[in-house]
């Protein structure tokens, strides 16, 4: 269990000393988790050395929303999920260090003694290799190594990690999932893509003329776009999942105003409903679209829900073969 920060004045003399890595870290993906297990991989190289413990600072709210209040800035996941995912990286502590005007003012040099070596007890550092800190992104890597060496804290500038060619980031992350590519987005978040939120009821007309459903209501900034999906849904107050086929979009059948989130279980209840459910998406179907009337809507569905059992069966044969293949699919 990590050791979870929320001030600089509540970190100071608890935190370190500690291999550092630092950043937003919104979606915690595949570059963010190599920069984690490397600071992880170093604090246990150091353990003669003083017990070093492996620390994440990352901060909130997100920078840009305190700099550039009029631009919008849609994260991928909430602090609390954040704080969840360094914690299941390896971090060992975590700094929630409250972003404001007065520490983006900091200069590179102010910045790394205030917070690396005086709040953190840094010993060693490791930042991507554009890492830029201090007010106006004054400090570069070759800044901060002079730090570290003036300082006595070591410095690894890690490279961007690749996936087919692409740098993976947040951002890409972003366009991805808006464009419903959820399977390649999911393999640059070593992970499916999810919404979580209450189940809240529908009008109705899923029960009568189509199929049940289950509907999500979310906060999540960044949805998937228009479209179905093949899904699982986990109930999160006991952990009941269950695979499933959710449609994102405007019901245009039935002649639809808002937005819907509505997933069929391709499984029965075991027990009661679930109130909170988190959905993850794992693969792209189809374009929503209006049909002339809800039989024709229930046909596709149950043609949407035979291609969702086929690649479901295909996931649990894989699961269960023995040797490398064997394990949780994403796509």
């Amino acid at each position: 269990m990590s050791q979870v920060f929320r001030s600089a004045e509540e970190a100071r003399g608890r935190y370190g000393p500690c291999v550092v890595t630092m950043g937003n870290f919104d979606g915690v993906h595949l570059g963010h988790q190599h920069l984690v297990k490397t600071a992880c991989r170093i604090a246990r190289d150091h353990q003669a050395d003083g017990g070093w413990v492996s620390g994440v600072l990352t901060f909130d709210p997100h920078p840009r929303r305190v700099l550039l209040p009029d631009q919008p800035t849609c994260l991928l996941t909430t602090l609390e999920e954040r704080v969840a995912l360094l914690e299941s990286a390896g971090a060992e502590r975590i700094l929630v260090l409250p972003f404001t005007r007065e520490l983006a003012q900091l200069k590179p040099e102010e910045f790394v003694r205030q917070v690396l070596v005086e709040t953190l007890g840094a010993r060693s550092v490791v930042v991507g290799d554009n890492f830029r800190f201090g007010h106006k992104q004054a400090g570069t890597c070759e800044i901060l190594k002079e730090l570290g060496e003036s300082l006595g804290f070591e410095t690894h500038f890690l490279p961007h990690v690749r996936y087919r060619g692409d740098v993976v980031s947040s951002s890409l992350i972003r366009h991805l999932i808006r464009r419903g590519a959820v399977a390649r987005a999911g393999r640059l978040l070593g992970r499916c893509y999810a919404l979580s939120g209450r189940v809240v009821k529908g009008q109705g007309i899923g029960s009568k003329q189509t199929v049940p459903t289950l509907n999500l209501d979310t906060d999540a900034e960044v949805l998937p776009a228009i479209g179905v999906y093949i899904t699982s849904v986990t109930d999160l107050a006991d952990g009941r999942r269950w695979p499933s086929i959710t449609n994102v979009g405007m019901r245009p059948t039935f002649d639809g105003t808002a937005l819907t989130i509505e997933s069929f279980l391709l499984s029965p209840f075991d027990g009661v409903a679930p109130d909170r459910i988190r959905v993850e998406f794992r693969r792209w179907v189809r374009e929503e679209r209006k049909f002339e009337d809800a039989s024709q809507l229930r046909a596709q569905i149950m043609r949407d829900v035979s291609r969702a059992q086929t690649y479901w069966r295909r996931v649990i044969k894989q699961d269960h073969e023995p040797g490398p293949s064997a394990g949780f699919r994403r796509d």
